[in-house]
């Protein structure tokens, strides 16, 4: 005798669900044990005055938005093509995009 589709697709289903059940409680046991070295971790940072979280590995102003200029993926020339995906996908961080004219 073989397994109707939906059986099947049920046990997959079923078995993936727990598996999600048992990651989600892994990750909070996994939390709650290391969270004296985030502590540390956040205080080393605090200390040392560490910059902004380096969020993509492809270009210096991607890495550290807060240090980027408006014009550094633009090196080659003004209409110069983005040359990494991650431009793309982050914007400027607000100070250098607003105005510096007086405001009336």
């Amino acid at each position: 005798m073989t397994a109707r589709y939906s059986t099947l697709f049920c046990a997959i289903t079923g078995t993936q669900l727990l598996l999600a059940c048992l990651l989600l409680i892994h990750a909070e046991t996994e939390t709650a044990a290391h969270q004296p070295l985030i502590r540390r971790k956040a205080e080393l940072a605090r200390t040392l005055e560490l910059s902004d979280l380096c969020l993509f590995t492809e270009a210096s102003y991607t890495r550290h938005l807060a240090l980027a200029d408006l014009r550094t993926p633009f090196q080659e020339y003004p209409m110069a093509m983005e040359h990494f995906p991650s431009g793309s996908l982050t914007s400027p961080p607000p100070h250098l995009t607003e105005t510096h004219a007086p405001h009336p």
